[in-house]
């Protein structure tokens, strides 16, 4: 899965060159966030100080305007004068690179895969379970899995990396009794309930890797049996055979759905519980007074980054689980390969690379 992409020269400038841009990429969004959260935090103290403007509105409204849409950010390249429209339009064209690079990144892997795959299998001598799945669906879902997360744990860590000081800076502002004299409360804070989270999920979700697993097996078993029907319905794809392999897809769904609700109401408890978190902590310092609501919304905006960061996991269990059962399938078809292949002498089964 992993060799055939990053341990082979054909593909090295794609696996480390396109894995670099990826990184970049990220890098440039996160800061990107990091001054969009400075951003809302002096739009939001406008909106507070708009009362001092009731006698000369249209310079209120001059200002509003300006942090919307202002360009002075071009000719003083300072952070304090960026708007939303400097802000929003490389973001956006960032975001829709991202993503038409990790579809391109995603499908190269997979054709590493595939044709790694590919001629080891054709001098197998042992039928191989589910093979054409494996090669096909598996590999692809892989690579997108593997793609999809690996992109999120690294904006997690450069977010977590943007955002910790600015929550850190930010925790001596707390009048929570219990937290106001912690040094870094608010990053202590949210790092205590993500872990907390992430626990009680691996135990509320502790069966859905085998359920999902199990679920493969039933599916691939059914799709089997309607291939071989294409060439021979007469054999295949008999209505008491089709009823009792659909018979054992429902009941695994049935299972599978079962747990995915108790696993979905809980998240949902835990999400809304850390939307009212930041507030909870910080309500007490804005009716004091200690902060204005610019600052309020900043913190707000930090935490739940900072936090999304530590809960990643918990916030990705899905696909998690999937890409677990997806790796388990593949592992053993790459265990039953090694097997049963034989040497492949001169044969040769490989596209371009280009």
């Amino acid at each position: 899965m992993f060799h055939s992409f990053f341990k082979s020269r054909k593909w090295a400038l794609w696996a480390y060159g396109g894995g670099t841009l990826l990184i970049a990429t990220i890098v440039f969004q996160v800061q990107l966030s990091v001054v969009a959260n400075e951003w809302y935090g002096r739009l939001y103290n406008l909106f507070q100080q708009s009362g001092s403007y009731k006698d000369n509105p249209q310079e209120g409204i001059a200002l509003f305007w300006d942090t919307l849409i202002g360009l002075r950010y071009l000719d003083t390249f300072s952070t304090s004068d960026l708007s939303f429209v400097t802000i929003a339009l490389p973001s956006t064209v960032t975001s829709a690179f991202l993503l038409w690079f990790t579809r391109i990144y995603a499908l190269r892997w997979r054709e590493a895969m595939t044709f790694d795959f590919l001629p080891r299998w054709r001098t197998v001598g042992e039928e191989i379970e589910g093979a054409s799945q494996r090669i096909q669906e598996d590999c692809q879902r892989f690579a997108n899995r593997v793609e999809e997360i690996g992109l999120k744990v690294v904006r997690a860590i450069l977010t977590l990396f943007a955002f910790i000081p600015i929550l850190w800076g930010f925790s001596h502002q707390v009048e929570v009794p219990m937290l106001k004299d912690v040094e870094g409360s608010l990053v202590w804070f949210a790092l205590l309930v993500s872990i907390g989270g992430l626990i009680l999920s691996w135990f509320v979700g502790i069966k859905l890797p085998g359920l999902e697993y199990n679920n493969q097996k039933v599916e691939a078993a059914f799709r089997k049996d309607l291939v071989f029907a294409e060439d021979n319905k007469i054999d295949y794809a008999r209505p008491d055979t089709m009823i009792e392999l659909f018979l054992g897809i429902r009941f695994n769904n049935h299972r599978l759905f079962l747990h995915y609700t108790y696993f979905d109401m809980w998240v949902a408890v835990y999400d809304s519980f850390m939307q009212v978190a930041p507030y909870l902590i910080m309500a007490p310092s804005l009716f004091t007074a200690a902060i204005p609501l610019g600052v309020l919304v900043q913190i707000s905006n930090a935490f739940q980054r900072v936090h999304n960061g530590f809960a990643l996991f918990l916030h990705n269990w899905t696909t998690i689980t999937e890409l677990r059962s997806i790796y388990k399938r593949l592992h053993e078809f790459e265990h039953n390969l090694r097997l049963h292949e034989k040497p492949q002498g001169d044969m040769v089964l490989q596209p371009s690379g280009d």
